[in-house]
């Protein structure tokens, strides 16, 4: 079936606070759908990035953890379409924290897609990554590539995968695996590559802390990325359920590529330094992505819009205008 025809609809965002989530719950509500947005509980009441989007009577914000069982029931009634973005996604932290990543990546997965199927949800998209490629063993990477955990955090989404799959074929849960290279723009956590470069020359610091730069990345942008979610979202039933599917621009830059690329657009000289404490573990990094897109463009509409320089000058634009740094700590690495 395919849902372009059907309005008003209630999504349930998961991880809506959060980096992508906040910029997929704006652009599911511009779409016209009613948004019921998960923030993780805490007892500031502070909603994340949520704090951003404007309040309006088609979003309904909730807070809990997606690592509650009944919780997650409770919040998916009613609801026609799970976004699952809620993780834990700090690769350094994931070598000293692992168990956090079980919890929340593979049990919360495992508790939502048992509320899906118990709430009789009509879709649910669940977000994978392309970490768990690992380094590529042949490029594009298309979504038959053998998985490679090089990382607590990439063995986690594997195994969150593999029980969003397993309900799909047990169960018959209307599953689609979504599987983002790597995002970027207004909002990203600091501890990525691209914002840590931004707020760093931001800030005034002439030398920029660093780590491998020989590695590339397949780089999309939020805006894109968002809408990779809505369009598998309104695919049709018998194209996309049951897949693993890429979004991805199939071009790869490595990250001094990009770091020149930033310091071009914001007009800095600066020197590069090699910081110990953001290189990953040897066999840990993954030293090329970029993501075969042929799936996702034969089965919907979805091209990507940004180049890598429209998306780094939207990005820059946002983290330099006044306030949008109040936030961010340049001077320390947040693993």
């Amino acid at each position: 079936m395919n849902r372009n025809t059907d309005n008003n609809r209630l999504a349930l965002v998961t991880g809506a606070d959060g980096f992508i989530g906040s910029h997929l719950t704006q652009q599911l509500l511009a779409d016209g759908w009613r948004v019921r947005a998960l923030a993780q509980y805490n007892s500031f009441n502070n909603w994340g990035w949520l704090e951003q989007v404007p309040p309006c009577p088609e979003l309904e914000i909730v807070c809990g953890d997606v690592r509650d069982a009944d919780f997650c029931r409770h919040i998916s009634r009613d609801v026609d379409t799970v976004f699952h973005l809620a993780a834990l996604i700090a690769i350094p932290y994931s070598y000293v924290a692992p168990d956090s990543y079980v919890d929340t990546n593979i049990r919360g997965t495992l508790n939502i897609c048992q509320a899906a199927r118990d709430c009789g949800v009509r879709r649910i998209l669940v977000t994978s990554t392309s970490e768990v490629y690992g380094t590529a063993l042949y490029v594009p990477i298309d979504e038959k590539h053998p998985r490679q955990p090089q990382s607590p955090y990439s063995a986690t989404k594997i195994g969150a995968d593999a029980i969003a799959k397993s309900f799909y074929n047990a169960f018959n849960l209307p599953v689609v695996i979504v599987r983002p290279f790597n995002t970027y723009g207004p909002r990203q956590s600091a501890r990525a590559f691209i914002p840590t470069i931004i707020t760093q020359i931001a800030s005034g610091m002439r030398t920029i802390k660093v780590g491998d730069l020989t590695p590339t990345r397949d780089f999309n942008f939020v805006a894109d990325t968002a809408a990779g979610f809505i369009a598998l979202a309104n695919a049709d039933d018998d194209k996309v359920l049951g897949r693993e599917i890429n979004i991805a621009t199939g071009k790869d830059y490595s990250m001094r590529e990009t770091l020149e690329m930033i310091a071009r657009i914001m007009d800095a000289k600066v020197d590069f330094v090699t910081d110990p404490d953001r290189l990953r573990p040897a066999n840990s990094e993954v030293f090329r992505l970029c993501g075969d897109n042929t799936l996702i463009t034969t089965l919907t509409d979805w091209r990507p819009r940004y180049s890598l320089e429209e998306g780094l000058r939207k990005t820059v634009e946002w983290f330099t205008a006044p306030g949008n740094m109040a936030g961010y700590k340049p001077e320390i690495y947040n693993k």
